[in-house]
């Protein structure tokens, strides 16, 4: 275990899955400036990292992530332009740690125990993969304060329907993990005791794969989704052309045919 700060925990498993706990429970895990820029600097750290072949994004509490920290919010109004600069920079960085999220190398998986909502709702949704605990609950909440949840708009409508998305966004109501999964906000919901060992499992599945191939496949999948039909295939024809050029599809195509498990060189 390396505790990175008092507000993130990181510890990294001998199969190269690491685990990124957020532990600030004064605070209810919100995406404070401190801990925008402690989880952007493990993200980046870990994409040149080839050791590191999976990632799990969790949080101590039953408190997932509350969002932005609206106490420091607030606080800016303090400032001289009433914090337009302070409030401008931090949806910005905010911006930014979602991006390096989907651009990671590496899948992330959101391990959900608890409450989610607002910018905690658009990291779940920021995530490859999420399970979460039956206890968990899912918000965007922020037209409820006169804040509509805009950034956290953009991660949501990207993985739910339109109008399951809107319902959330202008009633900024509750939803329960079976809900969640219902409109694909999350992968899968499980018991509270078993969530971790499920997560380590889905974890330790894909990090035995190749980490070459999955990081090919996770940047097309993203890329490939932003494009018209002939578009996307004329591009995924290109990557899958060259992808069989790399040792390891060599090594897996032959380790199947052999009827052996393929030694992958991540290459």
């Amino acid at each position: 275990m390396n505790e990175v700060s008092g507000i993130l925990i990181k510890e990294k498993s001998s199969k190269g899955v690491l685990r990124l706990t957020m532990n600030n429970l004064d605070q209810k895990n919100a995406l404070s400036e401190t801990m925008i820029s402690i989880l952007k600097d493990e993200l980046e750290d870990a994409s040149t990292d080839q050791s590191i072949r999976v990632i799990v994004l969790a949080a101590n509490g039953n408190v997932f992530c509350s969002g932005h920290d609206l106490k420091e919010i607030t606080s800016a109004r303090e400032n001289q332009d009433n914090g337009h600069a302070f409030f401008q920079r931090l949806f910005d960085h905010c911006s930014t740690l979602m991006q390096l999220i989907v651009n990671s190398p590496q899948p992330v998986i959101a391990e959900v125990d608890g409450i989610a909502t607002a910018a905690g709702c658009q990291l779940v949704a920021s995530c490859d993969l999420a399970i979460a605990s039956t206890e968990s609950k899912f918000a965007t909440p922020g037209v409820n304060i006169g804040l509509f949840c805009s950034t956290p708009m953009v991660a949501l409508s990207r993985n739910v329907q339109k109008k399951n998305a809107m319902e959330m966004l202008l009633t900024g109501d509750f939803i329960n993990a079976e809900k969640a999964k219902e409109i694909g906000l999350i992968n899968n919901l499980v018991e509270k005791d078993d969530l971790s060992e499920e997560v380590n499992i889905l974890a330790e599945k894909i990090a035995s794969k190749s980490s070459m191939t999955v990081s090919i496949g996770k940047k097309a999948f993203y890329a490939q989704a932003d494009m018209d039909l002939s578009e996307a295939y004329k591009y995924t024809s290109k990557i899958m052309s060259d992808n069989l050029l790399k040792d390891d599809a060599k090594e897996g195509i032959d380790a199947f045919i052999e009827k052996r498990k393929p030694d992958w060189k991540d290459k």
